[in-house]
């Protein structure tokens, strides 16, 4: 499962930096996913839930937040989200969450057609801040 194993990535990501840190335990990491992605929230939430039993994140919270997919054109240099694009196709949308770099085979620049365009934000999932309790 896709979602899982972000999960797993998440957790052994914020559990480094914290060591890095010196922390004795996490408290608190805020993940942002981006719409590009689709990825479904529950269940990377639900995979943390599990996963971090047992480790210093174990009473952790783990806030997310979305991050609306964005482009900018290399010819003309519109920029625009992808939530203004008619995506309604589920296939397309299935499609672009499994390798979003496919997005370019479906959309085009609304301002001058152009398929030559680049993901300014939105793509992926990342660690924004993780904050935790200090080694005494």
């Amino acid at each position: 499962m896709h979602e899982w194993s972000l999960a797993e990535a998440v957790l052994k990501s914020s559990i480094k930096e914290a060591k890095k840190r010196s922390l004795k335990k996490l408290l608190e990491v805020k993940i942002v996913l981006g719409d590009l992605q689709g990825i479904e929230e529950e269940i990377v939430k639900f995979g943390l839930e599990s996963l971090k039993k047992g480790t210093m994140a174990e009473e952790a919270d783990f806030i997310f937040t979305k991050e609306d997919a964005a482009f900018q054109c290399r010819n003309c240099q519109y920029a625009w989200n992808l939530k203004d694009m008619n995506l309604n196709n589920e296939t397309i949308r299935e499609s672009i969450h499994f390798v979003p770099e496919v997005v370019h085979s479906f959309i085009r620049c609304p301002a001058c057609g152009s398929p030559d365009f680049e993901v300014i934000k939105g793509r992926g999932i990342y660690i924004e801040e993780i904050t935790g309790e200090d080694e005494e």
